[in-house]
């Protein structure tokens, strides 16, 4: 990733995505449609179920969070974010919406048999830090489970105006809010680092296909970051509509950024002391 670091630091939901804009929750859930069943996959591969108690870290319209309850068939889901009015539309029994900052010095909410974070990582500092306090949160036998985005419209890939509409993106995003998907593969280094065990890794890189769900994700996300996008001057409104008019063509091959899942396990047994 380009650029010379945040010009304008800011922090998700305040100066782009916010969740007070009419239909950010249908673009959260444009990310849900793509990503969920993975989530839930690997969550259930990894023993997710009945009696656990869960955190779900920036649990944004909580589809992750009822899924667990309704499908897994988990005791409790503590659904954490800054904004909890998704959350707070949509309740089911077991789960508690709780409106806090991972970030604060203060966050401490118990601990959980399954700490989850998607999609929250890739735009904070620090991250050494956060991750070894989301493994604190683990109760002995716990895993830790956390998903990113990754990128693959690298200098390598064919330029085109959706991949030069991608890397601006994530510059804008870069220096408007501070995310960085660039540390998203050192993830499980990181994990081990906090003393989980067991570490492993995977990758999921949906298919853009026109009308899919991610492919919608991308132009309004772009919709959304306009603004910033277009102030990098790298891109100009014509170029910006060309990428999103290649989402919507089935000739186009492009690869969308994909979803980099790391989990690990805190040492013990379940239930000790």
């Amino acid at each position: 990733m380009t650029g010379t670091g945040p010009r304008h630091p800011g922090r998700y939901g305040e100066r782009v995505f916010r969740p007070e804009a009419a239909g950010e929750g249908d673009r959260i859930d444009l990310g849900s449609l793509t990503y969920d069943a993975i989530t839930m996959a690997r969550l259930r591969q990894l023993g997710v179920g009945p009696g656990w108690s869960c955190l779900d870290i920036g649990a944004g319209t909580g589809t992750v969070a009822r899924r667990l309850l309704e499908e897994a068939g988990v005791a409790e889901v503590l659904a954490v974010d800054r904004d909890v009015r998704f959350l707070a539309a949509h309740p089911v029994p077991g789960l508690t919406p709780l409106q806090a900052d991972v970030t604060a010095d203060g966050f401490s909410p118990g601990l959980f048999r399954l700490v989850h974070a998607r999609f929250v990582l890739m735009h904070l500092p620090d991250r050494p830090r956060l991750i070894s306090r989301l493994a604190g949160l683990l109760a002995p036998g716990g895993v830790l489970v956390i998903s990113d985005a990754v990128d693959l419209t690298t200098e390598s890939a064919p330029r085109t105006p959706y991949t030069d509409a991608m890397r601006v993106m994530w510059r804008a995003l870069r220096e408007g809010i501070g995310t960085d998907v660039s540390e998203v593969v050192h993830h499980p280094e990181l994990l081990e680092a906090a003393g989980l065990d067991s570490v492993a890794a995977e990758i999921h890189v949906p298919p853009l296909l026109p009308g899919s769900a991610i492919s919608r994700f991308w132009a309004d996300t772009w919709d959304r970051a306009r603004a910033d996008m277009l102030a990098t001057g790298l891109l100009d409104e014509h170029r910006l509509a060309e990428a999103v008019r290649l989402l919507e063509s089935p000739g186009y091959a492009g690869l969308s950024p994909g979803m980099l899942t790391t989990w690990g396990w805190k040492p013990g047994a379940p239930g000790a002391a």
